[in-house]
């Protein structure tokens, strides 16, 4: 089992990646489940619960910290049906960066609640010290066999914090060709999200007002539909080799922005405040979104290791594109354990309406946003897991994680005083989890 690694600076915004990231999992989890025959391999029902449970935490340096349980139960209840189900609870605390740029002042910010501020150093990445969030998460699909080659899977995940709920359906085909060398799988996700921000939603591009006066709000909450569609294809192509290939596209309306992250208007003006902040906006993002993606990976079977290797290509119309390239080498041991190097590779560019700041003697543009989520970078992960049977029925695991990011904290657009400061500061994060599968 593996958790999410990539934490959010802020709440609701993630979590829906995280969440349609099931639907992948649900409905083409090819190169395991839906390998050539294994559906059936089971057989009659055993009337024992397979439950693999894992504990991960999660840390940023100096910014947010995570712990999250995840329990995920599966059944074989007769030759044609079994089911999963998947409980998540995590909570997070910490500093989240709110989008605003370093300043070589003293710079004070309003908390989303209009009720009080904070004060961040000359020098110093803005970050709301605040952060915290709990969020509880059930999900369950049942697969049944339509007959010798054929399944469908349906499935549907409710999620919950205190800021953010989440509602979302799947359904799966699947079929086997070729001796069950080759499977054709379709799957359909469709997602609801409804926020509600501490504070309500502001209003695009408003000026942050000083705490305790009313601030600029279109409302308290708002919502957002998802749908996604994928196709896969999975193919053995020898005794040694099993590839598998997606398509995904997805398709968001409705509240797409972060009610928490702002932008700095500095001064452009030719002084000596140039470069300097004189007022902090709300963000704007687009109401629609239309991501795709291209997906391949290879499982290659040594005479006892097995290298897995992936690569994901994503674009979307807002001009956001991604290279992923992920590197698993499970180097046997003996009796069952393993040794698990992982590297993994991602690549960004920026959205076409990310910006680092806004300038004062501009209008504002019909959308910007300055999170580093939508920037160009590049985020590198170096890991090792451990894993070893405890007997026949029980297994545990230990993995690590180290994972850095990096951007441009220079870049030409700096003017007067931002020269000097890092406009893009890097990221640096460590996870350890702890895993334990049985039955029961």
């Amino acid at each position: 089992m593996q958790l999410s690694k990539s934490r959010p600076a802020s709440s609701g915004q993630i979590r829906t990646a995280q969440i349609r990231t099931a639907l992948a999992t649900a409905s083409c989890a090819l190169l395991g489940a839906s390998a050539p025959g294994a559906l059936h391999a089971q057989g009659a029902a055993d009337e024992q619960w397979d439950i693999d449970s894992a504990l991960m935490i999660y840390s940023e340096t100096d910014r947010v910290s995570a712990v999250e349980p995840v329990v995920k139960m599966h059944r074989q209840l007769d030759d044609d049906n079994e089911v999963d189900v998947t409980v998540v609870l995590d909570s997070l605390t910490g500093a989240s960066p709110n989008g605003a740029t370093p300043s070589a002042d003293v710079q004070t910010f309003t908390r989303p609640s209009g009720g009080g501020e904070y004060r961040v150093a000359p020098g110093e990445t803005p970050l709301d010290d605040t952060f915290q969030d709990t969020r509880l998460s059930l999900g369950g699909v049942w697969t049944q066999a339509l007959d010798r080659f054929s399944r469908r899977s349906l499935g549907a995940t409710a999620s919950r914090e205190y800021d953010f709920t989440s509602l979302s359906a799947s359904a799966t085909w699947a079929r086997d060709f070729d001796n069950r060398n080759r499977t054709l799988s379709l799957g359909l996700g469709v997602e609801y999200d409804l926020i509600e921000p501490e504070g309500g939603i502001p209003v695009p591009f408003a000026s942050m007002a000083p705490a305790g006066s009313a601030q600029p709000r279109q409302g308290s909450d708002d919502d957002r539909t998802v749908v996604d569609l994928l196709f896969g294809l999975t193919q053995v192509i020898n005794r040694r080799t099993l590839m598998q290939f997606n398509y995904s596209i997805s398709k968001s309306d409705g509240y797409l922005s972060d009610p928490f992250k702002i932008l700095s208007v500095v001064d452009d003006a030719p002084g000596a405040t140039l470069g300097d902040s004189v007022d902090y906006v709300y963000e704007n993002r687009p109401d629609t979104r239309l991501k795709q993606s291209l997906y391949w990976q290879t499982k290659y079977h040594l005479e006892e290791d097995v290298i897995d290797f992936s690569y994901r290509y994503l674009w979307d119309d807002w001009e956001v594109a991604s290279h992923t390239f992920d590197l698993r080498y499970r180097y046997m041991l003996g009796g069952g354990s393993y040794l698990e190097p992982h590297l993994r590779l991602y690549l960004q560019d920026a959205a076409e309406f990310y910006r680092y700041n806004l300038l004062a003697s501009e209008a504002p543009p019909q959308y910007a946003s300055a999170d580093p989520r939508l920037g160009e970078f590049t985020g590198t992960t170096i890991g090792l897991k451990y894993s070893m049977p405890l007997d026949a029925a029980q297994r545990l695991s230990l993995r690590g994680e180290v994972y850095r990011q990096d951007g441009d904290g220079s870049p030409d657009s700096a003017i007067g005083s931002q020269q000097g400061l890092d406009l893009f500061p890097d990221l640096q994060a460590w996870m350890l989890q702890v895993g334990y599968s049985f039955r029961w």
